[in-house]
């Protein structure tokens, strides 16, 4: 058994669950001085730990501790409304410990919302719509030009959060290739390095689909633009959970199969794939988008397929059955490493809900926190 840390992004800091064995927690935080924190990675290989967040008031940063979390360092990217009335008012914002900070991308950036890590190259996916890189480990950055300036652009529409960018998907074999979610304009992908974007979003199966009225839903041959959440399986397989439905592409996201039927409801956010089992895959459906968004009848499940989504079962032992009205969001679960993966989710009620079994049995390993907005795994072997 490895070291594993789960990196719990909320609404005020960042935290971290450490444990040797999966049997035991020990939390530490807030981290990131308060923060907003959407999505936080960590390198397995050298303990470093990023953490991208902030918002209207803090402007855009990304957050990074190369000690495994004991101290952190802010690189920022926009200014917020603090660091304007602290311009304005010194003295008193030397009482709240406020320090200026360079900033390249203002007005061009006010969130991260996803970070990325793969051949030294740091990726950051940020509102509205925008994806930055570093290769200094995150203490400078670019912005990738050809999306933020893609000819699709103006047709591209706010979700609920804005338009983020709050997924990004690397080749572990191709360092080339790339595919990002944004809400809701949909999926893009790169095989030049970021060079060139194609959008990616086309149904496969468009004669069976129909049309929808919801203007988030499956149309004109196409997905639907809100995606939530997307991840690649160890195969070239995709899998996407969406506004109205889970999908599987097996040709890099040029086409996308619906997999929801079995599923209690088309709707939810989050969904994760087994490291090691390319057709195991693990997604938390939600009663709907105007109901609740609580699962659904109040009796939370996560549901599993075995077989890349043709079948799902559903798996409750050790979750609230009766009076459950948590929402769970589209980074908020992923997986260990480990043979028999463990698999976590985090709740909008601040608790954190593990498996060693993947899946099968369930524990709460943390709770009374902050509202959760996204939930990974480090594990250091």
């Amino acid at each position: 058994m490895s070291d594993i840390t789960i990196l719990i992004g909320t609404t005020k800091g960042a935290f971290l669950l450490h444990s040797d064995t999966r049997d035991t927690w020990k939390l530490t935080g807030p981290h990131c001085d308060g923060w907003a924190i959407n999505h936080v990675i960590g390198d397995p290989k050298t303990g470093n730990i990023w953490a991208g967040g902030g918002n209207a008031f803090s402007g855009a940063g990304i957050w990074r501790s190369e000690d495994g979390g004991a101290a952190w360092q802010l690189s920022k990217l926009s200014k917020g409304e603090m660091d304007s009335w602290a311009e304005d008012n010194p003295e008193e914002a030397a009482l709240f410990g406020w320090t200026s900070h360079d900033t390249s991308f203002d007005g061009d950036v006010t969130a991260i919302w996803s970070l990325s890590l793969a051949d030294g190259r740091l990726m950051a996916g940020g509102n509205p719509g925008r994806l930055y890189e570093s290769t200094d480990g995150g203490q400078n950055w670019t912005r990738n030009d050809a999306l933020s300036d893609h000819d699709t652009r103006d047709s591209w529409s706010p979700g609920g959060a804005g338009l983020v960018l709050h997924t990004i998907v690397r080749d572990p074999k191709d360092d080339a290739k790339m595919w990002v979610g944004i809400s809701a304009a949909g999926v893009f992908a790169t095989e030049d390095g970021g060079a060139t974007w194609d959008r990616r979003n086309r149904l496969s199966n468009a004669e069976s689909c129909g049309h929808n009225a919801h203007p988030a839903a499956p149309r004109d041959g196409e997905t639907g633009h809100c995606v939530h959440n997307f991840v690649r399986a160890s195969t070239d397989v995709l899998y996407q959970q969406n506004h109205h439905g889970v999908w599987r592409s097996s040709d890099d996201g040029r086409s996308w199969e619906d997999i929801t039927e079995g599923l209690p409801s088309t709707f939810g956010f989050p969904i994760a794939v087994h490291p090691h089992k390319p057709q195991m895959i693990w997604t938390l459906p939600l009663n709907g988008d105007s109901d609740g968004r609580y699962p659904p009848d109040a009796s939370a499940a996560v549901w599993r397929s075995e077989n890349g989504g043709d079948t799902w079962t559903d798996q409750r032992n050790g979750l609230p059955q009766d009076t459950c009205f948590f929402t769970v969001l589209r980074q908020a679960m992923a997986t260990d490493q480990q043979t028999q993966a463990g698999v976590y989710f985090g709740t909008n009620s601040g608790s954190v809900f593990a498996s060693r079994d993947e899946g099968e049995t369930w524990d709460e390993v943390a709770r009374h926190l902050p509202t959760i907005l996204s939930v990974e795994v480090m594990d250091r072997i």
